[in-house]
């Protein structure tokens, strides 16, 4: 029944693509969190710089940001021949590559919303929790965390619609291998350069949508039941 809809090769894209956005946004969430903390409530020297720094890849093409991951893990660059040799790890032309590709162009996204969060609350909150004795992480987690929940929820939301949607930087950095590093976008692209093939272009830009609404529905109904938690009626 699922071959009728969409061949093998297409279904390896669909799955190759979810495990790339899931291994992406748990990845990055953690530190997006602790980026997102920083900025929303530190000030020091270079604040500015490193907000630029975040938020490059969404105004760099993504092709740039492509390249400058490949001539900065590439086997042949000096990063990527240390972590090959040191760790095993390669990540050009490989689905970690893509991974990490989806990472860095979903990542401002995911800092955006949840700096809003935490923006949003309260600092005497945390102060209050502060002066009952109460340590910096014992306040993030306790305090801070369960009212930021719903923007960490959304940016994880983004960060995983993003990655899955990432076409430029994943073909520049890892190429578009069928079976090995053929995403969803790399499929339909690729299907659109064979004439006959638009109808399985159309099927993956249909599923795509599928994800992607189901994604946003799993979401809100995570954030409401939190909201209900959190302020009962």
């Amino acid at each position: 029944m699922y071959a009728v809809f969409l061949s093998p090769e297409s279904w390896s894209a669909v799955v190759l693509s979810l495990r790339v956005s899931l291994v992406a946004t748990i990845v990055s969430l953690p530190l997006a969190i602790w980026i997102a903390h920083l900025l929303a409530r530190k000030e020091f020297w270079g604040k500015s710089l490193l907000n630029g720094l975040v938020h490059l890849p969404l105004v760099l093409p993504p092709v740039v940001t492509g390249y400058l991951l490949l001539i900065t893990f590439g086997r042949r660059a000096p990063i990527g021949q240390f972590l090959e040799q040191t760790l095993g790890i390669v990540l050009a032309f490989r689905w970690t590559g893509a991974a990490l590709a989806a990472a860095i162009m979903a990542f401002p996204l995911m800092v955006r919303a949840i700096r809003l969060a935490i923006e949003s609350v309260d600092p005497k909150l945390e102060e209050a929790a502060a002066t009952l004795g109460a340590g910096r992480w014992f306040t993030f987690t306790h305090v801070t965390l369960p009212l930021i929940l719903p923007g960490v929820i959304a940016g994880s939301v983004l960060g995983f619609a993003k990655a899955m949607g990432e076409f430029g930087a994943t073909i520049t950095f890892v190429s578009n291998i069928p079976g090995q590093t053929q995403t969803v976008p790399s499929a339909i692209y690729a299907a659109l350069q064979v004439p006959g093939q638009e109808g399985d272009a159309f099927k993956l830009v249909s599923l795509s949508v599928i994800l992607a609404m189901g994604a946003l529905l799993v979401s809100e109904a995570l954030t409401r039941r939190h909201r209900r938690r959190v302020m009962p009626s």
